[in-house]
């Protein structure tokens, strides 16, 4: 039974429910915590670091591209296109984000880790935050003066994305 969504009226107590007690272990269905799904296949690049394999939206783990329609943007797609370009791409599937994304950590067939890459080309910058800085020492120098609006991001500075939008709108005459 869920509990109840509504605030109960004035001068009632709201009804609490117990959590569900768990099952008890079943060896024969039990699996191992640390297994995790692996999604291998060509990749479709949606952004610096978003692609899709086998109709799977995949997130690159612990970085932070800039969008499409913000500067470096689009040379961070292609970047990631060159990268994964005729390429089999295997994908750890780490967890799921706020916004129903698969994030997973993506490798080429030689190992390398794509996040590390996109990080190295100064493309992306670690998300400490997700990542726990593992991408932080690759990250080149002033990068994150160059992506701005990815660290604005990082930093819950997003007035800074509205300026930056309403400008664009400003410039193209849409404002």
């Amino acid at each position: 039974m869920r509990p109840p969504t509504e605030s109960p009226p004035v001068g009632k107590r709201p009804t609490y429910y117990a959590p569900p007690t768990p099952s008890p272990f079943n060896e024969k269905t039990a699996r191992d915590a640390a297994e995790q799904p692996v999604v291998r296949g060509r990749a479709y690049v949606v952004d610096g670091d978003t692609i899709v394999i086998k109709k799977t939206q995949i997130r690159l783990f612990g970085v932070d591209a800039p969008e499409m329609n913000h500067p470096y943007g689009k040379k961070a797609k292609w970047a990631l296109v060159k990268l994964c370009k005729n390429q089999e791409i295997k994908a750890e599937v780490t967890d799921v984000d706020a916004h129903g994304r698969t994030v997973a950590k993506c490798f080429l067939p030689d190992g390398r880790d794509l996040s590390a890459e996109m990080v190295k080309l100064g493309l992306a910058i670690d998300w400490g935050k997700f990542s726990g800085g593992v991408y932080r020492d690759l990250e080149v120098e002033d990068v994150r003066k160059k992506l701005w609006l990815a660290d604005a991001r990082q930093k819950g500075r997003m007035h800074v994305w509205d300026k930056y939008d309403a400008k664009q709108k400003e410039r193209q005459g849409g404002g």
